[in-house]
């Protein structure tokens, strides 16, 4: 009896090894479970917020600036016709372009005559068109904004003429969308000089032009509000042949404009007024 109760003891024992053997084992097969687990979570959340960053980058639109109008400029000696060149510089010699890196940014050409009349003495008339092309920028802005800004500063600069005596500043209509034609008197050794600046805006082009006119040697000095006729004339024209040079009509909607751009309204703006 005794022997088979001992063997019933080790028996049981035996038993209990086992299952704390099986029950060790479990353990690690559950921890690597569990740390599977743990890793794959982790990955799920870096791409999860991978994708929220891409998703959020794609809704940010990149910076944009409405195109501007206007994108070359004509032949500066061609922007004034041959009948008004002969009334503004009769017997003047062919325009001489001015230099430029680049034409369909920037652009001028000039005239000049001298119309002797002997012991009369005679009349000097000198004509120039300037033209500046500004296109838009996502730094610096729309291209019709740069020209306004431009516009103003030509202004300043005709009305700030060293000399300049008995300045007027007036609006001229009808010509780009906005344009003012500054007047004044220059005396020189040679005579009074009478000169005239216009500066108009067509959409995103600045068109500045002088003319000025005097008599010399006892010849009379020219009527300054026939020049101003004349200067406005030209300036005109030159709009004319900008929007020409980018087929469109006077009045008309440049190719290519993007919608809810206005072509030359044709009205002038109010000018700075300096007058003295």
């Amino acid at each position: 009896m005794q022997l088979r109760a001992q063997r019933d003891q080790r028996e049981q024992r035996a038993k209990r090894l086992t299952r704390v053997l099986v029950g060790a084992a479990a353990v690690p097969v559950m921890l690597v479970a569990a740390g599977c687990s743990s890793d794959s979570g982790s990955d799920d959340g870096k791409d999860k917020a991978a994708e929220e960053s891409a998703a959020s980058s794609s809704a940010s639109p990149s910076p944009t600036v409405k195109a501007a109008a206007y994108g070359k400029l004509p032949e500066p000696c061609s922007v004034v016709s041959k009948k008004t060149l002969d009334d503004l510089v009769p017997k003047g010699d062919s325009g001489k372009e001015g230099s430029s890196d680049d034409t369909a940014t920037r652009a001028s050409c000039s005239w000049d005559s001298l119309d002797d009349n002997g012991v009369k003495g005679s009349q000097f008339r000198w004509l120039s068109v300037s033209m500046l092309r500004f296109e838009s920028d996502v730094t610096r802005g729309e291209g019709e904004k740069l020209a306004h800004d431009y516009y103003l500063k030509q202004l300043k600069d005709a009305q700030a003429a060293e000399g300049a005596k008995s300045l007027k500043t007036a609006p001229v209509s009808r010509t780009g969308n906005e344009a003012s034609v500054v007047s004044y008197d220059l005396k020189k050794k040679e005579g009074t000089f009478k000169q005239q600046t216009v500066v108009t805006r067509a959409e995103n082009v600045v068109v500045t032009v002088d003319f000025n006119g005097a008599g010399l040697a006892g010849d009379k000095t020219p009527d300054a509000d026939d020049l101003v006729k004349d200067a406005q004339k030209a300036a005109k024209e030159a709009v004319a042949a900008v929007m020409k040079a980018n087929d469109t009509s006077a009045g008309g909607k440049p190719s290519g404009t993007p919608s809810g751009t206005p072509a030359p309204s044709g009205s002038s703006s109010k000018a700075p007024s300096k007058d003295s």
